[in-house]
């Protein structure tokens, strides 16, 4: 799927499936009756053959979109969780960094500001448009610095730095799932099993034996309607980080004004 796509926000979005996909429908059904149903042979029975072979092909490709949906609502559910989870253990991180003595409390919480407010503000962008930046892992090192010159003093000291550095671990551990999954997306293979699945169960029903041309196309149209709002559901659900539908920093925002800038 071309990559403009999922830069549309939903109205011009689903205007240019539903339209496209009705063009080439209707417009095969025009080919097929002006040049091929004129040269076959019809008789009785010969639509209930064609009826059989359309409602056993559209139950396999049926299941088969339905699992390919439920598998990109997931991909999409896990993009959210990811987000989420990652914006639990930066407060986290606050927190435990929060009870370390000076000198260093202040700057590495400093840090994990401008960490969050980068993600925010730098990095959620840049995802949006397919891009990468360096900036949250530039800042991540410079905490990791300030946390390897810290010295306890006290038994007290070193549960709270373990602690911190348990806490710092976390935060870049879910920061590398979250930046796996930003390129995460349905494979060209699932789409082409969509698209040539769609081909051969749109196709099936030109070869009905319909005289009122008009009855015909409105049978495929429907068909056709049906096909572009499954591909719609699929394209806002398909890249979880990418996009007008992309997940938002809602999670990353939230933990700045309730905790980082109620403190800072």
């Amino acid at each position: 799927m071309p990559e403009f796509i999922y830069t549309l926000s939903l109205v011009p979005l689903a205007l240019i499936l539903f339209l496209s996909i009705q063009l080439v429908a209707l417009g095969g059904l025009w080919l097929v009756r002006r040049t091929l149903l004129p040269r076959l042979q019809f008789h009785d029975g010969y639509n209930d053959a064609i009826g059989g072979t359309v409602q056993a092909i559209g139950v396999f490709y049926g299941v088969t979109v339905g699992l390919i949906a439920v598998s990109v609502w997931n991909s999409y559910a896990a993009g959210s969780e990811l987000a989420s989870r990652e914006a639990s253990a930066i407060a986290a991180l606050y927190r435990d960094v929060s009870m370390l003595p000076e000198p260093g409390r202040t700057q590495m919480r400093e840090e994990v500001r401008v960490y969050t407010e980068t993600i925010v503000k730098v990095t959620w962008p840049a995802q949006k448009k397919g891009l990468t930046s360096k900036e949250g892992t530039r800042v991540m090192d410079r905490l990791q610095a300030i946390l390897a010159t810290f010295e306890p003093a006290d038994e007290g000291q070193k549960i709270r730095y373990a602690e911190a550095l348990r806490a710092f671990n976390l935060v870049v551990e879910r920061r590398r799932m979250r930046l796996d999954a930003v390129a995460g997306a349905l494979s060209q293979t699932m789409w082409a099993v969509i698209w040539v699945g769609a081909f051969i169960s749109i196709g099936v029903a030109y070869f009905f034996d319909l005289k009122d041309a008009r009855m015909h196309a409105t049978l495929v149209g429907l068909m056709a309607a049906f096909l572009a709002l499954v591909v719609l559901m699929i394209v806002v659900n398909d890249r979880p980080f990418f996009g007008y539908f992309g997940v938002g920093p809602d999670s990353y925002q939230l933990v700045l004004d309730t905790l980082l800038d109620g403190e800072h």
